[in-house]
C-alpha cells in the first residue's frame, strides 16, 4: 500500500469573518457592561437625588468643622459643615432619619438651640443635638441650625439600656406571633415553610389594599387581614400541602415547593404594589414619653395585642380538643392517628391558625418599620427560623420564648455594634445557645441511631 494521504479541509475566510463577527454580537449582548462609577462629593458621600442641608450659625456667623451624621433604614452617613457654615448629607432615599450634630465638635458651652429649630422639629428626649427628620413633598430638606450658649445633655447608658429592652420586647412578642405559626406547622407536619414570610406580607399588604386604596375604615382592613391570613392558609393546605402529603412527598420535596411558593407570592405581591414603601393610616405618630422609654400609642396598642393573641393561642393549645390533639401530633404523628386523632382535620386547622397569626403579626410589622413593602416578610424570615430553632423545633411555647430572645438581642446589641449588624446579633445568641442546648431551650433531646 502506498502512503496514506490525509487531506486538510482549509477553513474559507469569509467563514472565519463571519464567526468572528458572531463572537463579537455575543460578548456585546450577553456580557454585561461595567457599571458607572457613582459621583461622589470632597468628603466620600454618594451623590443621590435626595439629601438633608442647611446652615449651622452661632451669633449670626457661620461655624466650621461642625461635625454632622445621619443614620436610619440601614445608612449612615457623615460630613462637616464648611467655611461658610453650609453641610449636606445625601441618604440613598425618603424615610425617616436620625440627625445628630457632633456636640464635641461645637464651641465650650453651645448647643443646638432647640427654640429656633424647624416647625415640628424637636430633639430626641434627653438630647439636645438629636433629631428625627423626615421629608416632605420633594426629595430635599433643609435644617439651618442655630447655635446658643446652654448645657448640654445626654443620655445615660442605664437610660439607653431600658429603652432598648423595651423595643426588643416589643419586637419579640410581635415576632412570635410568626414564630408560633410556623412552629406549630413545622410540628405537625415537619415542613420548614419558606413562604411564611409571604403569609407575613398577606396581612399587611391586605390592610394596605382595603384603607390606602379603598379608603375603608382601618378596622375594616385590620379584620379583612385577620379573615384573609385565614383563608390563605386553609387555601394553602387544601390547594398544595394536603395533595403533595397524600402524594408522600418528602420534607425535602416539600420545603422546595415552599421556596418556589415564596417566589411567586412575592413578586406576585410586587406586582400588586409595586416596589415602594406604603404606609398604613396612623404610621410614624408622636412618641409619650415614660422616662427614658419612649413609646407611641401604636406600640402599646401592639404590644397588648400581642400578648393577648399569645394569650389566647396559649388558652388554645393547652385547653380546648384540637389544641391537645395539635400538641399530640406534634410529639408523635404516628401514635396520634393511631389513637384516633383526625391528622388531617387538625393539620387543617393549624394552617388556618398559622395564616391569622402571620397576618396580625404582618399588621403589626408594618407599623413597627413602619411601612408595607413587597418583601418586608423576608425581613423576618431568618428571624422566625432563629426563634424556632432556639426555643425548640415544633413547639410553639418554645418558639415564644426565642422570639423574644431574638427580639431583645437585635434591639439591645445595637448599643455596642453598629445598627447595620443588629440582625447577625441574634444569630451569634443563636450559636452559643446551640452548643450549650442543642435541642433548644424548650426542646426534647433526641437519640440518633
Amino acid at each position: 500500500m502506498g502512503p496514506t494521504t490525509i487531506a486538510v479541509q482549509r477553513k474559507r475566510p469569509w467563514m472565519v469573518a463571519f464567526l468572528g463577527i458572531l463572537m463579537a454580537l455575543t460578548a456585546f449582548l450577553f456580557i454585561p457592561p461595567s457599571p458607572a462609577a457613582a459621583e461622589t462629593t470632597d468628603d466620600g458621600q454618594e451623590v443621590t437625588e435626595f439629601y438633608f442641608a442647611g446652615v449651622v450659625t452661632f451669633d449670626d456667623q457661620p461655624v466650621e468643622g461642625v461635625v454632622m451624621s445621619i443614620d436610619g433604614k440601614g445608612f449612615k452617613g457623615e460630613t462637616e459643615t464648611d467655611a461658610d457654615g453650609k453641610w449636606r448629607l445625601y441618604v440613598p432615599d425618603k424615610a425617616t432619619y436620625t440627625l445628630t450634630v457632633d456636640e464635641e465638635s461645637l464651641p465650650d458651652g453651645v448647643i443646638v438651640d432647640a427654640s429656633q429649630l424647624p416647625p415640628g422639629t424637636q430633639p430626641i428626649a434627653g438630647t439636645t443635638a438629636s433629631f428625627e427628620v423626615e421629608f416632605g413633598l420633594t426629595g430635599t430638606k433643609i435644617m439651618n441650625l442655630f447655635l446658643g450658649e446652654g448645657e448640654r445633655m445626654t443620655v445615660s447608658f442605664i437610660d439607653q439600656l431600658l429603652s432598648r429592652l423595651v423595643g426588643g420586647i416589643n419586637f419579640g412578642l410581635l415576632l412570635a406571633l410568626a414564630s408560633m405559626g410556623a412552629a406549630l406547622i413545622y410540628g405537625t407536619t415537619r415542613l420548614s415553610n419558606f413562604a411564611h414570610a409571604e403569609m407575613v406580607t398577606w396581612g399587611g399588604l391586605v390592610a394596605l389594599v382595603v384603607t390606602s386604596f379603598w379608603h375603608l375604615p382601618l378596622w375594616l382592613g385590620i379584620a379583612a387581614a385577620v379573615i384573609g391570613g385565614g383563608l390563605l392558609g386553609w387555601g394553602l393546605d387544601a390547594g398544595i400541602w394536603r395533595p403533595l402529603r397524600r402524594r408522600g412527598l418528602g420534607v425535602v420535596q416539600l420545603m422546595i415547593v415552599s421556596i418556589g411558593l415564596s417566589l411567586a407570592l412575592r413578586y406576585t405581591f410586587q406586582y400588586i404594589i409595586g416596589g415602594g414603601t406604603r404606609q398604613l393610616p396612623g404610621a410614624s405618630p408622636t412618641p409619650i414619653q415614660f422616662g427614658p422609654i419612649s413609646l407611641s400609642y401604636i406600640d402599646i396598642i401592639a404590644m397588648s395585642v400581642s400578648i393577648v393573641v399569645i394569650v389566647a393561642v396559649a388558652f388554645f393549645l393547652t385547653r380546648t380538643r384540637i389544641g391537645k390533639a395539635t400538641r399530640a401530633i406534634s410529639d408523635n404523628p404516628q401514635l396520634a392517628a393511631a389513637s384516633g386523632i383526625d391528622v388531617d382535620r387538625v393539620v387543617r386547622y393549624v394552617w388556618i391558625l398559622s395564616g391569622v397569626l402571620a397576618a396580625i403579626s404582618g399588621i403589626l410589622w408594618a407599623y413597627f418599620r413602619p411601612g408595607v413593602k413587597w418583601d418586608m416578610g423576608m425581613q423576618m424570615l431568618l428571624l422566625i427560623f432563629a426563634a424556632i430553632t432556639l426555643g425548640g423545633l415544633g413547639t410553639a411555647f418554645g418558639a415564644l420564648l426565642g422570639s423574644l430572645i431574638v427580639g431583645i438581642a437585635v434591639e439591645v446589641s445595637t448599643l455596642w455594634i453598629p445598627s447595620d449588624l443588629k440582625y447577625a446579633s441574634a444569630l451569634v445568641v443563636l450559636i452559643v445557645i446551640l452548643l450549650v442546648r442543642p435541642q433548644g431551650l424548650l426542646g426534647r433531646r433526641e437519640r440518633l441511631g
